[in-house]
């Protein structure tokens, strides 16, 4: 089986559709999405509307929880946009996806850890800022998580690992946001260092799967002019350039 992952597409309509019609090039049976979907300063409606009549296998972010369970006065800037422009079909539609998902072949959709949506799971944030996790690390995170392959977003970085009993672990990185900074636990930065759109392709041709990772261009000068336009000059530079 082929699988096209896609994450992190944070209503960045145009580099969605950059990300599929490269996927449409590839072959692939399937193309599953890893949740954070529509929240974000561009387009969040026009992104469901193009995703929902798809049916991909699909799961909820951080991001698409939030939405559902936060009142607007606890919203950030991202999610208050959302829920802003989002409609109510679009709405519910969020609100039915489900935290993970198990496909038949052993692959597992989860948007951070199995136990999180939060959580990074080939990542390790300490004081000194962000890092690639160790394997003991990584191994920790997958407890009991019974997958031949597991699928994680949420970091926007592209990483992948394959573990001692083989399950392989593999985050595509996000389609629509190149770069982000935060502050739990510590302050630090996700920074993928160029602008592009990025997804990946798992394929266990041979009996064993394996991951490669995919970086799409698309017009990211006309999605930070209309980041700039809805007053999100963070947004604007991190679509640009890949860095905060």
């Amino acid at each position: 089986m082929k699988i096209a992952a896609i994450s992190d597409i944070h209503g960045n309509i145009a580099a969605l559709d950059a990300v599929l019609a490269d996927i449409a090039k590839d072959g692939v049976d399937l193309i599953v999405n890893l949740g954070d979907i529509c929240s974000g300063a561009l387009f969040p409606a026009a992104t469901a509307a193009r995703l929902m009549p798809l049916g991909l296998p699909t799961i909820r972010g951080n991001h698409e929880r939030q939405l559902g369970e936060l009142p607007p006065e606890r919203l950030g800037l991202s999610d208050r946009h959302a829920a802003a422009t989002l409609d109510a079909d679009h709405r519910a539609w969020l609100a039915s996806l489900p935290t993970s998902l198990r496909l038949d072949g052993g692959v597992l959709l989860v948007h951070g850890t199995p136990a999180s949506d939060v959580d990074y799971f080939l990542d390790t944030v300490t004081a000194d800022g962000a890092r690639p996790a160790s394997e003991a690390e990584v191994e920790a995170r997958a407890a009991g998580a019974d997958a031949a392959v597991i699928l994680c977003g949420h970091t926007h970085l592209q990483r992948a690992m394959t573990l001692g009993d083989g399950r392989l672990i593999v985050n595509p990185g996000s389609v629509g946001l190149p770069v982000y900074d935060d502050d739990r636990p510590f302050l630090h930065r996700m920074e993928s260092g160029s602008p592009h759109a990025r997804y990946a392709v798992i394929d266990d041709r041979g009996g064993r799967w394996s991951a490669d990772f995919r970086k799409v261009a698309y017009d990211w000068e006309q999605a930070a002019c209309d980041a700039d336009a809805n007053g999100r000059a963070d947004w604007a530079r991190a679509l640009r350039t890949g860095y905060c």
